[in-house]
C-alpha cells in the first residue's frame, strides 16, 4: 500500500481510489451527491492528516508539506470536475460536455497550499458562460463549500481576464501563476499565449512599480519594522510575501517560473546571487513555511501572526529548547528575526537589478569625480560602488570608506556594493581598534551636529520630520544616522566591529512591554534622538529639544544610547554588565577617557530617572538628595534625562505619555535645583513657610478672611505643603471651605489635566482605615487606572486624598458624563451602597486573552527602609488586572498601615505599585517579623492571582490578599 512518503505515488493512487469509489461496483452508476460528499470528505481528511503527521514528525519541511497539500488538492479537484461533467449533471443530448477549463491561481497556482488557506480557482470559458457552464461551476463550488473548504473563485472569458489584469495589478498577479487543473487544454493554452502577449505589451515597469507600492502599503499596515515581537509571518516585512514579491518581479523580468527557480543555484548564473546566498535564501523559504504551517495547525485556522501565546508552542514543535540562560522561545524568535534579515538582504541585492533590467539605467544620474575615483569608488545608475580592482577582502577599510562617501555625497549604495558588503563582512573584524574605522563609525553614528535654529517647519507651517524612519523612502532615509546603522546591522559589519552587538541582533524580550527586538529598539532610539536634535519632536518633547540644543557631550550620549541595552539577554543586571562592556568598547571606537567614563556611567544608570520618577515619591526630600548624590553633575543630569526619554520613546509610542513627561520634568527640575546650588532640599521648614506665605496671598485676593486663611494654613502637616503648588493649595482651601459650609460628609472634585494626560480627583472626607482601598476600588469599577496618589490626613481628622487617573487608552477623563460617573461611584462606594468585591469580581471574570496568559509575571514584593527617612517603602510587582490596587491596599490596611503616597506604573502586563507607608503611630515599620508577615501576605495573594490568570480560572477575591 503506497504511503504519503512517496508523494507522486500517493497522490496518483489515492486519487484513483477516490474516483473508483464514486461509481457503484455493481452497476457502474454514479453514487448520489450526499454519498459523494462523504467519500470526498474522508479523502480530504485522510490526506490532510497524513501530510500533517509527516510534517510534525519532521519527515517533511514546511515547503514540501505545502507542495504535497497542493498536489493532493489538485487530484481531488480534478476528480470532482470529472465527476461533475461525466456523472453528476445531465446535459442536452448531442450537446457534449461544455467547454471549460478549471485553473488554480494565486498561491495555490504556484503549487503550494497552507492547511487552512483559501483555494483560488479560475473557471475559464471561451465566451460568456452558457447555462451548462454555469451549472457546472455552481455544482463544483457548492460541493467544495459543503466539504468545509474556503474557495476564492472567478468565472471569466479570456478577453475578460486580459481586461481585468490590465485594470488591476492584483488580478494580474493572481493570473500570473495560473495553472491548469482540469478541463479544456486548448482553451487554457490559448489563454496562456494571449496573457503572455498582453504582459509583454504592458511591460514590466508598471507592474513592478505597482508591486513596490503595494509592498510599501502592506509593510505600513503590518508595522513597517521586520523586528516586531509579534510578527506576521506571511505579510510582515521580511516575511513570505516579500519573497513572493521578489519572485513576481523576477518572473516578469527574467522569466522565472517558480519561487524554487528564484532560489535555485542556477539563478546565481545571472551574477546576482552566489550559490551560498541562494542556499541561505532557500533555508529562509523553508523555515518561514514551516513556521506558517505550525501556526495553522496549532490555531486550527489561517493564522499568520506569531503572537506571544503560540511562540513557545511553535518553538517547541520546531525543536528549540533552553540553551544556557536563553529559553527555547527566545532562541526560536531570534532565528526568526535572523531569517527575515536574510530576506531583506536578498531584497537589497535582487530588486535594484530587476529595476535596472525593467526600467533601464537612471536618467541624469550623478557621476563619479576624480576624488571619488582616487578613493576607489565609482557611480553606476546614480549609486555608489567600488571600482573594478578595489577589493574589500584585501582592504576591509574600504567598506567603511564606501559608507562615508555614500553619506557625504548623499548617494544610495548600489546593490552590487551591498552584495560585496554582505559577502565580505567577516573581514570587518580586523578593523577593531582601527582609528580610521572608528572615526567613520562615530561620524555615521552621530552625524553632523544640526545647526541651532528654531524647530523646522514645512512651507505651510506644519512640523517637518527632518530625520525620517529607516522605512521611509530611500532618498529621505539617507538623511538620518539611523539609516547607516541599519546598513551596518543588516550587512553584519556592526557585529564584526563590536562582537557584543552581534549577541543582541534578533534578541527579543518575551513580554508585552517591548515592541521591537533589542537591536531594532536601540537603532530606533538613535533615530529618535536624531529627530530631537533636529527639532522634529520639539512639540512632543520640548524639554528634550531644549536640552539637546546645548549639549556638551554629544558623542558620549550617542554611544550611550547605542550601548544602553548591549548586555540584554545575558542574565544578571544588564545595566551593570553593559557599563563594563562600555569601558572596553568605547576606547576601541575612538572615545576619550572622559567620554568613556561618561558612557559607562550613563549605561549603568540609564534606568535611574524613570524608576525614581514613576516608582518613588519625588516630594520626599531624601529621594531628591539621593538622586543628586548619585548624579553629582548638571551635565550628567541632562545626558541622563535625554537617554531616559529616547529609551522610553523607542520602546513604543504608547509607552510615552504626557503624565510620564510631567513626572520626569518635575524630577529633573528638583534635582537640577540642588545640583546648581539653589534652595537646598534639606531646608524643609523654609520651603513650607514660603508655600504657606504664597497661598495666603492668593486666599486674601480670593476674599478669604484672616481667620479662614489662618485656619486653612494650620490644617496641613509639612508634607502636604511640599506636595502641591500654590494654585492647588488655593483650590483645596476653597473645596474645604465649601464642604464645611454645607456640612458635607464627602466632597469629590474632578479636574481634567489634558496637558499632563491625567484627571485629578480630590476627595475630602473623614479619615478611616481602608479609605484608600475603597477609593481605589471605586475608580477601578469606573474603568480608571490610578497612576499616582497623595494621601494627607489633616489636623482636624479629615482626609484630603488626591488621585491622578487615566482611562484605558492612557488619556485623561474629560467628558462631563465621565466625570459625573467618577464622582457618583466614589460617593456610592464610600457610603456603602456599592459592593466593591462583587463589582470588581465581575470585571475580573473577563478572561485574559491567550496572548496575555502566555506571559508569566513572577510576583515580587520588596520592602525598603532606606529609600525614605520617614516612611517604609513597599514595592509590589505583579500581573496588572482590574482591582489589583484595591486588593493590595486592602491587604496593607488590614496590617494596620497608613499609606501616605502611591506610585503606579505598568510595563505591558506587569504592574509595579509602590507605597510609602507608616504604622498607626506614624513610624516606619522596622520589626523584621512584621515585615516578613506583610511580604508573605502580599506574595501569597499575588501568586494566587497569577495562577488564576494563567490557568483561566477565576481571579481570587480580595480576602486572599490578607492574612
Amino acid at each position: 500500500m503506497p504511503t504519503l512518503s512517496s508523494p507522486s505515488l500517493s497522490v496518483r493512487d489515492l486519487t484513483r481510489s477516490l474516483a473508483a469509489s464514486l461509481l457503484s461496483p455493481e452497476t457502474g452508476a454514479a453514487v448520489p451527491r450526499d454519498v459523494a460528499i462523504g467519500l470526498f470528505r474522508r479523502h480530504l481528511a485522510r490526506f490532510q492528516a497524513s501530510v500533517r503527521e509527516e510534517f510534525e514528525a519532521h519527515r517533511l519541511h514546511g515547503a514540501s508539506a505545502a507542495k504535497q497539500l497542493a498536489e493532493h488538492t489538485d487530484g481531488m479537484i480534478r476528480t470532482l470536475v470529472d465527476f461533475t461533467m461525466e456523472h453528476a449533471l445531465d446535459f442536452a443530448p448531442g450537446a457534449g460536455r461544455p467547454t471549460l477549463a478549471v485553473a488554480a491561481t494565486g498561491g495555490y497556482g504556484r503549487g503550494m497550499l497552507a492547511p487552512f488557506s483559501d483555494i483560488d480557482l479560475l473557471f475559464l470559458t471561451p465566451d460568456d458562460p452558457s447555462a451548462d457552464v454555469s451549472r457546472v461551476v455552481e455544482y463544483i463550488l457548492y460541493f467544495l463549500w459543503d466539504l468545509g473548504l474556503k474557495v476564492g473563485h472567478a468565472t471569466r472569458s479570456i478577453p475578460q481576464c486580459i481586461a481585468e489584469a490590465e485594470a488591476d495589478t492584483t488580478v494580474r498577479t493572481t493570473l500570473l501563476d495560473a495553472r491548469l487543473l482540469a478541463g479544456d487544454d486548448a482553451l487554457f493554452a490559448m489563454f496562456e499565449a494571449r496573457y503572455i502577449v498582453a504582459c509583454v505589451e504592458a511591460g514590466a515597469a508598471r507592474f513592478i512599480t505597482d508591486k513596490r507600492r503595494e509592498r510599501t502599503a502592506r509593510h505600513h499596515r503590518f508595522g513597517d519594522s521586520p523586528y516586531l515581537v509579534e510578527p506576521n509571518v506571511k505579510e510582515g516585512r521580511g516575511g513570505l510575501r516579500d519573497l513572493q514579491t521578489l519572485y513576481w518581479m523576477c518572473r516578469y523580468t527574467f522569466g522565472t517560473r517558480h519561487v524554487s527557480d528564484l532560489l535555485a543555484p542556477g539563478f546565481s548564473s545571472l551574477g546576482l546571487l552566489t550559490e551560498q546566498e541562494a542556499k541561505r535564501a532557500r533555508r529562509s523559504w523553508n523555515f518561514l513555511w514551516s513556521v506558517r504551517l505550525h501556526l495553522h495547525y496549532i490555531s486550527g485556522r489561517a493564522e499568520e501572526r506569531l503572537t506571544f501565546d503560540v511562540q513557545p508552542v511553535v518553538g517547541a514543535r520546531m525543536g528549540y529548547t533552553r540553551h544556557g540562560r536563553q529559553v527555547g522561545v527566545e532562541r526560536f524568535m531570534r532565528h526568526y528575526f535572523l531569517t527575515v534579515r536574510e530576506v531583506m538582504r536578498l531584497t537589497h541585492v535582487l530588486e535594484p537589478a530587476v529595476m535596472r533590467q525593467a526600467l533601464g539605467p537612471t536618467a541624469n544620474a550623478p557621476q563619479a569625480d576624480s576624488a571619488m575615483r582616487d578613493a576607489g569608488f565609482t557611480v553606476l545608475d546614480g549609486q555608489i560602488l567600488p571600482e573594478r580592482g578595489t577589493s574589500l577582502d584585501d582592504d576591509p577599510i574600504q567598506m567603511m570608506r564606501l559608507l562615508e562617501w555614500a553619506r557625504t555625497r548623499k548617494l544610495p549604495i548600489h546593490p552590487l556594493a551591498m552584495h560585496k558588503l554582505i559577502r565580505w563582512e567577516r573581514r570587518a573584524a580586523i578593523l577593531r581598534g582601527n582609528p580610521e574605522a572608528a572615526r567613520i563609525f562615530l561620524d555615521l553614528l552621530c552625524g553632523a551636529p544640526p545647526e541651532r535654529a528654531p524647530r523646522l517647519a514645512a512651507a505651510d507651517g506644519t512640523p517637518r520630520e527632518e530625520v525620517p524612519s529607516f522605512h521611509a523612502t530611500a532618498e529621505d532615509r539617507r538623511q538620518g544616522n539611523a539609516y547607516w546603522l541599519h546598513i551596518l546591522n543588516e550587512t553584519g559589519i556592526m557585529g564584526r566591529l563590536m562582537p557584543d552587538w552581534s549577541r543582541i541582533v534578533g534578541q527579543m524580550q518575551f513580554d508585552t512591554y517591548h515592541v521591537f527586538t533589542v537591536d531594532e529598539h536601540t537603532i530606533e532610539a538613535i533615530r529618535i534622538f536624531g529627530r530631537i536634535e533636529h527639532g522634529a519632536m520639539a512639540d512632543e518633547i520640548p524639554l528634550a529639544y531644549d536640552l539637546a540644543r546645548n549639549l556638551q557631550s554629544r558623542r558620549a550620549l550617542y554611544m550611550a544610547i547605542l550601548l544602553h541595552d548591549i548586555a540584554k539577554g545575558r542574565g544578571g543586571d544588564h545595566s551593570e554588565l553593559g557599563s563594563e562592556i562600555a569601558l572596553e568598547v568605547c576606547p576601541e571606537m575612538g572615545l576619550t577617557g572622559e567620554e568613556t567614563e561618561t558612557v559607562s556611567w550613563l549605561v549603568l544608570h540609564h534606568l535611574l530617572l524613570s524608576q525614581t520618577a514613576f516608582q518613588r515619591d519625588i516630594d520626599d526630600p531624601k529621594t531628591i538628595l539621593d538622586l543628586a548624590d548619585t548624579i553629582q553633575s548638571p551635565e550628567r543630569l541632562r545626558l541622563l534625562l535625554l537617554l531616559t526619554i529616547v529609551d522610553m520613546r523607542a520602546v513604543s509610542p504608547r509607552v510615552w505619555n504626557a503624565w510620564k513627561a510631567t513626572l520626569l520634568h518635575e524630577l529633573y527640575m528638583r534635582v537640577a535645583e540642588v545640583l546648581e546650588g539653589g534652595l537646598a532640599t534639606t531646608e524643609r521648614d523654609v520651603r513650607v513657610a514660603r508655600a504657606k506665605e504664597a497661598v495666603g496671598e492668593i486666599l486674601e485676593e480670593d476674599g478669604f478672611s484672616p481667620e479662614e486663611t489662618e485656619q486653612f494654613l494650620g490644617m496641613g502637616y509639612g508634607s502636604y505643603w511640599l506636595s502641591f503648588d500654590q494654585d492647588t493649595h488655593a483650590r483645596h482651601a476653597l473645596l474645604i471651605r465649601e464642604s464645611e459650609r454645607r456640612e458635607s460628609p464627602l466632597t469629590v472634585e474632578t479636574q481634567p489635566l489634558p496637558t499632563r494626560g491625567v484627571t485629578e480627583v480630590t476627595i475630602y472626607t473623614a479619615d478611616h482605615p481602608g479609605l484608600f482601598s475603597r477609593i481605589a476600588g471605586a475608580l477601578a469599577i469606573a474603568g480608571a487606572s490610578i497612576v499616582d496618589a497623595r494621601i494627607h490626613t489633616l489636623i482636624n481628622g479629615m482626609a484630603l486624598d488626591t488621585f491622578w487617573i487615566q482611562d484605558a487608552s492612557g488619556e485623561a477623563f474629560e467628558e462631563p458624563h465621565q466625570l459625573a460617573r467618577l464622582s457618583t461611584l466614589v460617593e456610592q462606594t464610600l457610603s456603602g451602597r456599592t459592593d466593591i468585591a462583587r463589582e470588581i469580581g465581575g470585571i475580573g471574570r473577563m478572561r485574559y486573552g491567550r496572548r496575555m496568559r502566555a506571559i508569566h509575571v513572577p510576583p515580587r514584593v520588596v520592602i525598603d527602609n532606606r529609600a525614605s527617612n520617614s516612611y517604609t517603602v513597599i514595592e509590589v510587582n505583579g500581573r496588572d488586572r482590574p482591582g489589583l490596587l484595591h486588593d493590595v491596599t486592602q491587604a496593607i490596611s488590614d496590617h494596620k498601615l497608613q499609606i501616605a503616597s502611591a506610585h503606579i506604573t505598568t510595563y505591558g502586563v506587569r504592574a509595579v505599585d509602590v507605597f510609602y507607608v507608616k504604622d498607626l503611630f506614624g513610624l516606619k515599620i522596622t520589626d523584621e517579623r512584621r515585615l516578613t508577615e506583610i511580604r508573605e501576605a502580599l506574595i501569597h495573594g499575588l501568586r494566587q492571582a497569577e495562577e488564576a490568570a494563567t490557568s483561566d480560572t477565576e481571579i481570587p477575591p480580595v480576602e486572599t490578599l490578607s492574612i
